[in-house]
Parts: C-alpha cells; structure tokens; sequence
C-alpha cells in the first residue's frame, strides 16, 4: 500500500504543483487532466503510485466537469454505455497493474502519448466501420479505453480516436471524456480497495491535492476564453512529447 509518509514535504509540494499545472489544463482545454498528471508524476514514482496519488483529484475534475459543461442528453443520453465498457475495462486493467511489475508501463504510457499527439493526423473515414457497427464500435472502444487507464490512467487517446470518427461537437467530446474518466476511476478505487492498494487513508492523505485541482480546474475554465487555445495547445503537446521520451529512456535506463 502506498504510504504518504514515505515522501517528504519538499515531494508532496512538487507534486502539488503537477496536480495545479495538470487541473489548469484540463480547465483551458477541456481535458487533460491523468494525461499530463500521470506521466509528470511517473517521472518521480512508479506508474501504480502515480495513479493512487491522482484517484481523488481525477475524480473531482472529472465532476466538476461534467456539471459545467451541460447539454448533458448529447453526451451522456447517447453514450452513457460506453461509460459501462469502460469499468469493466478499467476493472481489469486495475487488476493486471496490482499483479504485474509496474516498471513497464512507463512504456505504455509514453506510447499511449505518442498516440495522443499523432491523433490529429487521422482523417475522418479511415475507419468506416465505427459509424457502421455502432454496438461492437461502442463496446470495443470503451473496453480498451478502460483497460487503458486501468494500467496507464490514460485512456483519451483511444476516445478521441472514437469520437473524432463519429464527429461528435466539442462539448460532447469532453462531456463523453470525463464520463468515461468519472466511471473508470470509482472502478479503479473498487478493485484497489479490495486488494489493499488503498484506503480511506490514503483517500484522506490525498484530499489536499484533490482541492488543488479543483482551484486549478477553475482558474482554468475562467481563462478558457481569453487564451490563445491554439497556442496553448501546441505548448501542451510540445511538453507532452518531451515527457513521453523521457519516460522510454527513464525506462531504459532503469532496466
């Protein structure tokens, strides 16, 4: 079990700061949030630890998110089944993270970026079968993003892959990401409570970086407007793509 007297002040202000950058992003953008958190964090601590230190604070992102955004019978009332698929994902994914040597996500992480940022490159069409096969696209989608983030906390690469196919509006993208984020995560912290990962302890301990989150997700969401978003996203990506090739050497060197 992961124990927060194991890292000093000095570490938990470091990682207060991760969690600020990363709410205030998700907040400008949308989303973001276990994207940039995770691997930033994964630098420091092993992948599992990483996930446990952004249980709480996902979820209140995730939250808050959703309540804001609205319009919620486009998003929610079309694709609330993808959520299902996705705790069963996530469920499983938990499962093989508490099993296996954590060492190799960072691997998966990092290629899970590398996805993220390549993303944009797709052109609508190139995978027909989406649209075609609504049911089987919807469940195979959701399956995989949930044992995405079950092992990497990173599962918007594959629901951006989805929704771009689908050509949902952008409130309804972010609606369906944090959906999805929402249900995965109290998915997560069943199967890790069962197997004694976490605790009401650990939840406890973590609350402060829960609460900075929150002020970050605001302060993000109140600039959304008077900020270049395309610049801001550029950096975003840029920043991405250096902690992803950091994370394949960092895994390299390790090993």
């Amino acid at each position: 079990m992961l124990l927060m007297d194991d890292y000093s002040l000095l570490t938990m202000a470091l990682f207060a700061g991760i969690i600020f950058v990363s709410g205030l992003v998700h907040g400008t953008l949308g989303l973001g949030f276990p994207l940039v958190a995770t691997p930033l964090l994964a630098l420091f601590v092993d992948v599992r630890s990483a996930i446990v230190l952004t249980l709480l604070p996902t979820i209140t992102v995730n939250v808050v998110s959703i309540v804001r955004g609205g319009r919620w019978r486009d998003s929610i009332g079309k694709f609330w089944p993808l959520a299902v698929y996705a705790v069963i994902g996530s469920a499983v994914g938990s499962w093989v993270l508490i099993i296996s040597d954590p060492a190799p996500y960072k691997l998966l992480l990092a290629a899970l970026i590398l996805v993220y940022l390549g993303v944009n490159r797709l052109h609508a069409g190139k995978m027909q079968w989406i649209a075609a096969n609504p049911r089987w696209s919807m469940f195979a989608f959701g399956l995989t993003a949930g044992i995405a983030s079950g092992t990497t906390n990173v599962m918007v690469p594959i629901l951006i892959i989805y929704t771009l196919e689908l050509g949902l509006a952008t409130n309804a993208m972010v609606q369906v990401f944090n959906m999805c984020f929402f249900a995965g995560k109290i998915a997560q912290i069943g199967v890790f409570t069962g197997a004694g990962v976490v605790g009401p302890g650990i939840l406890l301990a973590t609350a402060p970086l829960a609460g900075v989150a929150l002020l970050a997700l605001l302060l993000g969401m109140a600039s959304r407007d008077r900020l270049p978003t395309d610049t801001y996203r550029n950096v975003v990506k840029g920043v991405l793509f250096i902690i992803a090739m950091t994370l394949i050497v960092q895994f390299f060197v390790q090993t």
